[in-house]
């Protein structure tokens, strides 16, 4: 499995497995190299007499992603949070005000918020962001789901015919999840993100559900998850640290900005991990992680780097302290537990 990262510009890169392990480092494929293999495979279509309703969902994916990409890439240097939950919720509900507090608050700290632009959660989130602030993808129902009228109109609005290009830009654009009660969608919407961490095909980021004050809507969930996965060994039980049930919209937004507070970033160079942080670990710090953490590491120790020569496209990022090691990657959860340890000595 190649494993699929951020980097600090805010772009998803993969590496693969051949790449990983050569001895000598190779010049990374260019732009034009990569476009020309999508035309070939594009061609290969026709030859390979693909029906029409392959060739025009091919097509019709590309077109929205393409246009997403280019509508993300003057944003990618903001840090932007997620937000889930119901459509359905009106304004006068607990969640449905919380979710402005939440938009609102994580505004104030710099990010912005993603929504999929609809009304309920979704638009508490832009109204506590702001227009200035909101991001939204709207998915095109044979109903009509119209976008709230905060992001309506507004260049950061995109419209998608396909849930699996909308779920892949909420989480490829976001250093944060935030999950408010919903239905079918956001329960998805949940377990697409879990997914994707506990098995390292995202970049790692804090996953908060928001219940409302006294309710149980997460609760109940995390009973389920508890009883029905963890105790029959269907999950590991370090996996439920990827997530953070919570009543308060102030500690939802702690733990959402938190997370970068020493750590910046991930990346895989020749299947080693590297992590970017704002600060070198003391080593007092590097002994405990080394002793706490020797379960997932795969061969050597946990060292502190500077700047790898594969990350020179990276030049910004050439300042920033690196932890580099082994990882067996299969252990999110408890790399999770890593990146609090680091968080917390702050």
């Amino acid at each position: 499995m190649s494993p699929t990262f951020r980097d600090g510009n805010g772009s998803f890169e993969q590496i693969h497995d051949t790449d990983l392990h050569q001895e000598e480092p190779r010049s990374p494929v260019g732009i034009e190299e990569l476009v020309q293999q999508i035309k070939e495979t594009a061609d290969k279509l026709a030859r390979d007499q693909a029906s029409r309703g392959d060739v025009k969902l091919l097509s019709t994916a590309l077109r929205e992603l393409r246009y997403s990409f280019k509508v993300f890439s003057a944003l990618r240097n903001q840090r932007k949070v997620t937000v889930f939950g119901s459509a359905r919720l009106p304004s006068s509900h607990p969640s449905y005000q919380q979710a402005v507090e939440f938009g609102r608050r994580m505004a104030e700290a710099g990010y912005m918020v993603i929504t999929g632009a609809a009304a309920g959660i979704m638009e508490a989130g832009h109204v506590g962001a702001g227009r200035e602030n909101s991001i939204g993808i709207n998915i095109m129902l044979p109903f009509e789901q119209a976008a709230n009228p905060i992001i309506s109109g507004d260049t950061k609005l995109m419209h998608l015919k396909y849930f699996f290009t909308r779920k892949l830009l909420f989480v490829k654009e976001c250093d944060g999840i935030a999950l408010f009660p919903g239905g079918f969608g956001t329960l998805d919407e949940g377990f697409e993100v879990l997914t994707l961490v506990q098995t390292g095909k995202s970049h790692i980021f804090p996953i908060v559900m928001v219940d409302e004050p006294g309710g149980d809507y997460w609760k109940r969930w995390d009973e389920f998850i508890r009883d029905c996965l963890d105790k029959r060994g269907l999950i590991s039980p370090a996996d439920r640290s990827l997530y953070f049930i919570t009543e308060s919209v102030e500690d939802a937004v702690e733990r959402v900005t938190s997370f970068y507070r020493v750590y910046h970033s991930m990346r895989y160079v020749k299947g080693e991990l590297v992590l970017r942080l704002r600060r070198e670990p003391s080593a007092s710090l590097l002994a405990r992680l080394n002793r706490d953490f020797a379960d997932i590491i795969e061969r050597g120790v946990i060292s502190v780097s500077g700047p790898l020569s594969l990350e020179a496209n990276e030049p910004a990022l050439n300042d920033l302290p690196r932890l580099r090691f082994w990882f067996d990657r299969k252990s999110h959860g408890r790399l999770r537990q890593l990146i609090d340890v680091l968080n917390a000595e702050a």
